[in-house]
């Protein structure tokens, strides 16, 4: 075991598949693996030493004391299936370090290895042309052609060539180096909201990947917060589109004398 790695529990695991989640577009990753963790009693495993990952670059002063640094988290939990199911370990890493991410990538699959995890799991985001109120599909790839011949039946739309940014991808990669099984569900995002917090994608991925995994949770919490963010968005989208139109319809003279007037 690497020695970054300080497991905290020794659970006798049954062929636990493993899902790892960093934060990326939409938060989907993020999303997918906190709301999994929520509706099952995961408990904690154990956690990669932060400070060799991560640079602190201040500190938090609290009634003129200050505290000690503090760094992004790095953690493993654990998942036992009372029914005929696998195990589950999920790791949850609250940000991606700027340099070293192979080495964090390797110690992440050093615990999988050591519990004799069969597949891995990530989830990203795909930026399509689709729209905030349509129903995001999900694509699918995978470390080997034998690991995506499940796409067909969960419906999973071939991704094709792409790319996937940072360690919800790069996880991946390093699995198929040491020939981990790996498969990585991208729910759909609008391409002009990847900045927003996206349930609707987070909920397209966890449906898939519970019925991957064989367990069944209440998506109603993950499901009315999706209803809501669509709300928001037709908010902000006809706000955008009303600026949008005042500002190429307001008559030219008024906007040059304006901008004159500024100058001034």
């Amino acid at each position: 075991m690497n020695e970054l790695v300080h497991l905290r529990a020794r659970p006798r695991l049954k062929s636990p598949n493993m899902l790892a989640a960093w934060p990326g577009v939409g938060n989907v990753a993020m999303l997918v693996a906190t709301y999994l963790m929520r509706k099952l009693e995961f408990k904690e495993l154990g956690e990669i030493e932060p400070s060799y990952f991560f640079d602190p670059v201040g500190v938090v002063v609290k009634d003129n004391v200050v505290e000690e640094p503090k760094f992004p988290q790095s953690k493993f939990y654990y998942w036992k299936n009372r029914r005929e199911g696998s195990d589950i370990i999920v790791f949850i890493g609250e940000d991606q370090p700027a340099t070293k991410g192979y080495e964090l990538a390797n110690c992440v699959l050093d615990v999988a290895e050591k519990f004799k995890a069969p597949r891995i799991f990530t989830c990203a985001a795909a930026m399509t042309r689709i729209h905030h109120t349509e129903s995001p599909g999900v694509l699918g790839v995978a470390t080997s052609p034998s690991a995506a011949i499940v796409f067909k039946k969960y419906n999973l739309i071939n991704a094709g060539n792409l790319q996937i940014a940072g360690l919800n991808g790069l996880l991946l990669g390093v699995a198929k180096e040491r020939e981990i099984e790996g498969i990585c569900l991208l729910g759909e995002v609008p391409v002009y909201a990847t900045r927003i917090q996206n349930p609707m994608a987070a909920l397209a991925v966890l449906e898939v990947m519970t019925t991957m995994l064989s367990v069944e949770i209440d998506l109603n919490e993950l499901a009315q917060l999706a209803v809501e963010t669509k709300q928001r968005m037709k908010q902000v989208a006809s706000q955008a589109m009303g600026e949008y139109i005042d500002y190429f319809t307001e008559p030219i003279w008024e906007r040059g004398e304006e901008e004159e007037d500024e100058e001034g």
